[in-house]
């Protein structure tokens, strides 16, 4: 099981946050699109992220909806057949949504910072500080609230859910 402490926050000034992540990086982002299919689950969040048709992975997840930082624990399973693995899961489980989003993906220190550009929600920023094994998650947690300072997310910026969550609601 792997851990990082994260925050998502929605986004007013994409160009501002942008500049400074690629202050803080030093280097430009990699840009990825992806594709998550959400299924059905009681005890987390399931997804199936396509990044081509030869190229997915299988996240389970399991995090509190909470707006601050918070613990995510995580499994992953690659698979280069990610089009059958979605019947299967699909037939399964049921689908529980989609999400589609380019992600401008910028690694500070052992913060994996994303700017997403989200279909149909906006413009959103993640951080995942990447802890290590046994690490107790209060240093993680400093280092999400340094950060949050340095892009300028208030709390009132903060979101407490899965962008699933947000484009159901809308629907």
């Amino acid at each position: 099981m792997a851990r990082n402490i994260e925050i998502k926050a929605s986004l007013d000034n994409v160009g501002f946050c942008l500049d400074k992540a690629k202050s803080l990086a030093g280097s430009d982002p990699e840009i990825i699109e992806q594709e998550d299919f959400f299924f059905k689950c009681d005890n987390g969040r399931l997804k199936l992220r396509f990044f081509s048709r030869q190229n997915g992975v299988l996240i389970f997840y399991q995090r509190k909806n909470d707006s601050g930082p918070k613990t995510s624990e995580y499994f992953l399973s690659e698979t280069n057949e990610p089009e059958q693995l979605l019947q299967v899961l699909e037939k399964a489980y049921g689908l529980h949504g989609r999400v589609k989003k380019i992600r401008k993906l910028f690694l500070i220190g052992r913060t994996r910072v994303h700017i997403d550009q989200v279909e149909s929600l906006g413009d959103f920023l993640e951080l995942e500080v990447v802890l290590s094994e046994n690490e107790d998650g209060e240093t993680g947690k400093a280092e999400a609230y340094h950060l949050m300072e340095q892009f300028r997310i208030g709390n009132d910026k903060l979101i407490d859910c899965a962008y699933v969550d947000l484009i159901n609601a809308r629907n």
